[in-house]
């Protein structure tokens, strides 16, 4: 892991938060695409929200 969490926006396809979050778990970021559709699956909005407050709220890669 890397040391702190920021969106990466050169590899967004919307906000860049699957992206950063990616890159803070050194995984691949098709695995982190697919955690968040299935999590929205499963809990609706509340992944939605969470999703946007955190594209909000974090620090972007500069």
């Amino acid at each position: 892991m890397n040391d702190r969490f920021v969106i990466n926006r050169n590899r967004a396809k919307v906000m860049g938060v699957c992206a950063g979050l990616a890159d803070w778990l050194n995984v691949d970021v098709l695995v982190v695409r697919l955690g968040v559709v299935i999590a929205t699956l499963m809990t609706g909005p509340v992944a939605i929200l969470i999703y946007i407050l955190t594209g909000w709220l974090a620090n972007e890669d500069r």
